[in-house]
């Protein structure tokens, strides 16, 4: 349907942030009418399944992903995750990158290529759809810098 990249700083270390974004579960606080669960078992990583659940009761639909990349930022260096969407509402993939910016600075890239099942041919929804993730994407990442920054809570390491 449609990709697009949103991209925000964020006053928190790489590390941080990074723990942040891969503990899927936190992702619903962020992202309106959703839940996720961890699907899989041991330390997260390549391989880790999950699925995110959007709707209100019965209405709604699984969105199940597995990590295909797994980089935690060190160093001073970048950190990525990609996950591969294996549904059968949304196909598609996304890649997180951290990228420090200081000891307490760093910046957060999401790139998210979605296609949703019985709308691959229409074009102009798929425009549609990047002008609406696009903006529904810089809201997440807004959500999670603030919780970021005010230092509450972590994640997986």
């Amino acid at each position: 349907m449609g990709a697009f990249t949103v991209r925000r700083e964020v006053a928190a270390a790489a590390e941080d942030v990074w723990n942040r974004l891969v503990d899927w579960p936190s992702h619903g606080r962020w992202v309106p009418l959703t839940v996720v669960r961890v699907t899989s078992a041991g330390p997260p990583g390549v391989g880790t399944t999950f699925v995110g659940r959007t709707g209100v009761g019965p209405l709604g639909f699984d969105d199940p992903m597995t990590v295909i990349r797994w980089e935690p930022p060190a160093a001073g260096r970048e950190g990525r995750c990609a996950v591969r969407k294996t549904g059968r509402v949304v196909l598609g993939g996304a890649e997180l990158t951290v990228r420090p910016l200081g000891e307490r600075r760093s910046e957060v890239e999401w790139t998210e290529t979605a296609d949703v099942a019985g709308l691959r041919r229409l074009p102009l929804i798929g425009r549609i759809s990047e002008v609406v993730g696009a903006l529904a994407f810089r809201r997440v990442l807004a959500r999670m810098a603030a919780e970021a920054e005010g230092g509450a809570g972590g994640g997986p390491r």
